[in-house]
């Protein structure tokens, strides 16, 4: 064995162990890696302020850091723990125990009642009854989970800001493409960011604050629960809203409340939707424009992977893709004139 081989031998089994380290790393930290995402994403959002802060009113790093941070908190955690306090009491009173399964019963009754071709079992009341029976529990008893996600975005956002400057110089400096194309990348990076961490909540703020209105007005028990997973059903681009507001405007009908039902999808179609369109074709569009199809293939792909944070992270990994095919035809792609073309003279 030469010199050089053995070089690329070392080279290759160093290579392996810092792959295989990272991969036994990253698999321990998966439950973790909202938090992770979610540092990623304020830094984004809030460097532009940082920077300024630091350089123009020549602020010390750490306290600018830490004023960020709490008001991070301010912006983001307090509303979400205001709402969850809000909530709570009303979704432990529809989950007590068999409180699901009267109210998907008595559902049941009124659908077949309704629509006499439908019989009980294909409404799978049963099953369905069992999936959310058995979801609800996981989803409340992830609060120590969420907390660990918390500090770990936070004391991870506090280096990434006071670190920021020497963080982007390395991941440049390690990215092998023109200086051009990784400008690209940061700005596909920040415009989908923007659009999904601000414009998407922004979004969601006002479908359910319009929701609940038309809830309240046309009787809807719960009337704040329900226009929230409202708002939530908005994140999903051509299903929406209508995920909610149709199925209550059946059981306002089935329900023998026929005017409410009727009223309510009126209102839906006049009020929710046109916020939907409003927003999405004036806010969203200044925001980031981001094709409703990368949107929702990337929220199918990035929820398995990474939980809530996959809002954000899938469309962005499906930009990168998009992205970065783009760069490698610009890159490393045959040119044109590298061609060897037949010469028509000689060929004749």
């Amino acid at each position: 064995m030469n010199k050089e081989h053995y070089q690329y031998v070392k080279q290759y089994l160093f290579l392996g162990i810092i792959i295989l380290l990272a991969f036994l790393i990253g698999w321990q930290l998966y439950p973790y890696f909202p938090g992770l995402l979610g540092a990623i994403t304020l830094y984004i959002l809030l460097r532009h302020f940082y920077f300024y802060l630091i350089v123009i009113k020549r602020l010390p790093r750490n306290l600018t850091a830490v004023l960020l941070i709490i008001a991070s908190i301010i912006v983001f955690i307090i509303p979400f723990v205001l709402l969850v306090q809000l909530l709570l009491p009303e979704v432990y009173r529809l989950t007590a125990p068999g409180s699901i399964d009267a109210t998907l019963s008595v559902f049941s009754g009124k659908m077949t009642h309704f629509l006499p071709f439908l019989k009980p079992d294909s409404l799978q009341v049963d099953k369905l009854s069992e999936n959310i029976n058995s979801s609800i529990p996981r989803l409340l008893g992830s609060t120590v989970n969420v907390m660990i996600n918390l500090i770990l975005l936070f004391f991870t956002l506090f280096f990434m800001l006071v670190q920021g400057r020497e963080m982007e110089k390395r991941i440049q400096r390690f990215l092998p493409l023109q200086e051009h194309n990784i400008d690209d990348i940061w700005q596909a990076t920040r415009t989908m960011v923007v659009a999904n961490a601000v414009g998407i909540p922004l979004l969601a703020l006002a479908q359910a604050i319009s929701a609940t209105l038309g809830y309240y007005i046309f009787g809807l028990d719960d009337f704040v629960l329900w226009g929230v997973v409202t708002g939530l059903f908005s994140l999903f681009p051509a299903i929406g809203t209508a995920a909610i507001w149709i199925p209550v405007c059946i059981f306002f009908i089935a329900s023998g409340k026929v005017s409410a039902g009727i009223g309510l999808f009126v209102y839906s179609l006049i009020v929710i939707v046109n916020v939907d369109n409003i927003l999405r074709f004036t806010i969203l569009k200044k925001i980031g424009d981001v094709h409703p199809v990368i949107t929702l293939v990337g929220i199918l792909v990035g929820l398995p992977m990474f939980g809530f944070m996959g809002f954000i992270f899938g469309p962005l990994l499906i930009s990168y893709l998009l992205l970065l095919v783009r760069i490698y035809n610009i890159e490393f792609a045959p040119k044109a004139d590298k061609l060897k073309v037949p010469d028509k003279k000689r060929s004749g």
